[in-house]
């Protein structure tokens, strides 16, 4: 038997993902993409419900604050969205809340100045008032890095081999968030993952009209599936005898939030009342400021990648967190109770519909801003229960982090040194969060428990962050172990032409600002 050619058993490196139906700056009509762009819209509700859920009743809030806290994150959400689209990374990316500033906000929350109020309304809007003024302080951090064009310097100690852990960790890090929550209510969980898989991946040529409907609409038909399901579960009483944290998770009327929401409500800044600042409460916030800086990094590398765009430019890439920047500052004048980071469950969609369209994210991004000010009509779609979210996320936070090892095709994966890198980043980026995480879980308190609680804010919110920690091994290692001599393993000969926004034709296609604005701003 004759050996098997070269080309039979590998696979070409490719700077630009292929197989996805309308890339980056292609568009689908214009009904196909103003469904797609409620799809987003429905999965970006997952996180925008479920921060304020947890963090509202802790501040003493009631079921309305709660509404008014989802409301005006979403409309944050919208308009941070647009604005990162249009003048930004211009990545089809969702910017939305993030779990990355719970550890600082918690601690504020707890802050004995604010828990020792007797009111619950007016210990709700103190702890408001002081969330926003850390997030006002603290996105001086991302504005300053961005439009100084700081994190664009950092960002040439990147190469592909130091991304693939960050990337992939930004998927592979939020596990918790997937199967262990769907176990919670497994009877609507499992046949949401089930359905889901089977409708995007198994019946994906089914079309009508020639579209693929089953695939590019996936996730908006078992979602009304499983909803309806769970309603009927609901109303013929099957969890009326069940323990409470059962019927918190599987009930469709549990969540309060239709009841509780105005017909009418514009989110409007200072809508709380002014902020108070206190440096502790700012520097401890400055540590998620960073966390979302460096996992939005890697989202939008696995945007561009999903979007069959080339990786953005180190200009382009700070460009983006200076917008980002502006929209924590957003996040503190209107009060969101969080700050702003890249909906890494949105960016697997992409890859899920093969529908990387920008246009379709600024879509969804109107849907945002649309229903979070008709406040019933918001609250019914943001009433589906974690679970089905859950379900979803398990294969759209894989799917992202299975972008972040495709980068490994750049580098040499027979060399040592690149194992070695690649394995310690990732397997110290998944144990460092989980040690914090079950010692938190057990004492009530972070690892870092000193007098001094920013100091305990800024490293415990540091080492949460599977991404985060990644970074810090995977460019330490890559910058310091024998680097010399390993510039082709690390990829950085395909890596060092996009550094820069004239060292490929392609950027200009994909990153020149809009409205001619690129004359004002020229790229570097």
């Amino acid at each position: 038997m004759a050996a098997p050619k070269l080309e039979e058993i590998s696979h070409p490196p490719m700077d630009q993902l292929q197989g996805l139906e309308y890339c980056i700056d292609s568009n689908p009509s214009w009904g196909e993409a103003i469904a797609l762009g409620f799809q987003h819209y429905i999965l970006a509700l997952g996180t925008a419900v479920m921060i304020p859920s947890f963090l509202v009743p802790l501040m003493g809030g009631s079921d309305g604050d709660k509404v008014r806290v989802v409301q005006t994150l979403l409309f944050v959400e919208g308009i941070n969205t647009l604005l990162q689209t249009l003048f930004g990374t211009r990545l089809p990316t969702v910017v939305g809340g993030s779990y990355a500033f719970m550890v600082p906000i918690i601690s504020i929350i707890h802050d004995p100045s604010l828990a020792s109020i007797e009111d619950n309304h007016v210990r709700f809007l103190n702890t408001m008032r002081a969330v926003q003024g850390a997030l006002i302080v603290a996105s001086s951090i991302q504005i300053i890095l961005g439009y100084s064009q700081l994190w664009a310097i950092c960002s040439r100690f990147f190469s592909p081999l130091g991304m693939v852990p960050v990337i992939s960790l930004v998927g592979f890090g939020l596990f918790d968030r997937g199967f262990p929550v769907v176990g919670r209510c497994v009877e609507i969980g499992i046949p949401m993952l089930i359905l889901f898989i089977a409708f995007s991946q198994y019946l994906k040529n089914f079309k009508t009209r020639h579209l693929p409907i089953m695939e590019r609409f996936a996730l908006l038909i078992t979602i009304t599936v499983i909803w309806a399901y769970a309603h009927l579960l609901t109303a013929s009483g099957a969890y009326k005898h069940r323990p409470d944290l059962t019927q918190m998770n599987c009930r469709t009327d549990k969540a309060n939030l239709i009841s509780s929401a105005p017909w009418i409500k514009i989110p409007y800044p200072l809508q709380w009342g002014a902020p108070t600042f206190d440096a502790g409460h700012a520097f401890g916030m400055m540590a998620a400021v960073l966390v979302s800086l460096i996992e939005s990094t890697g989202a939008y590398k696995a945007a561009s990648r999903l979007a069959s765009a080339t990786p953005p430019p180190a200009h382009v890439l700070s460009r983006g967190i200076g917008w980002q920047g502006i929209g924590i500052l957003l996040s503190g004048l209107f009060g969101t109770l969080s700050g702003s980071s890249v909906s890494v469950e949105n960016v697997g969609l992409l890859g899920s519909t093969r529908v990387g369209s920008r246009r379709v994210i600024q879509i969804s991004a109107g849907f945002m801003i649309f229903f979070s000010m008709l406040g019933k009509f918001g609250a019914f779609f943001a009433s589906i229960p974690f679970t089905i979210f859950a379900a979803v996320y398990c294969v759209l936070f894989g799917l992202v982090a299975s972008v972040g090892l495709s980068f490994l095709q750049f580098t040499n994966m027979n060399s040592m040194r690149n194992l070695f890198i690649t394995g310690v980043a990732l397997f110290l980026g998944l144990s460092v969060p989980e040690y914090f995480r079950e010692y938190t879980a057990k004492a009530l308190h972070g690892p870092a428990h000193t007098r001094a609680g920013w100091f305990n804010d800024f490293l415990n919110t540091i080492f949460f962050s599977s991404p985060t920690v990644a970074l810090i091994v995977a460019v330490f290692l890559d910058n310091t172990l024998d680097y010399k001599d390993s510039a082709k393993d690390r990829g950085m000969p395909w890596w060092v032409k996009f550094r820069t926004f004239k060292g490929d034709t392609r950027n200009e296609e994909f990153y020149t600002l809009p409205f001619n604005l690129n004359r004002f701003f020229p790229p570097s």
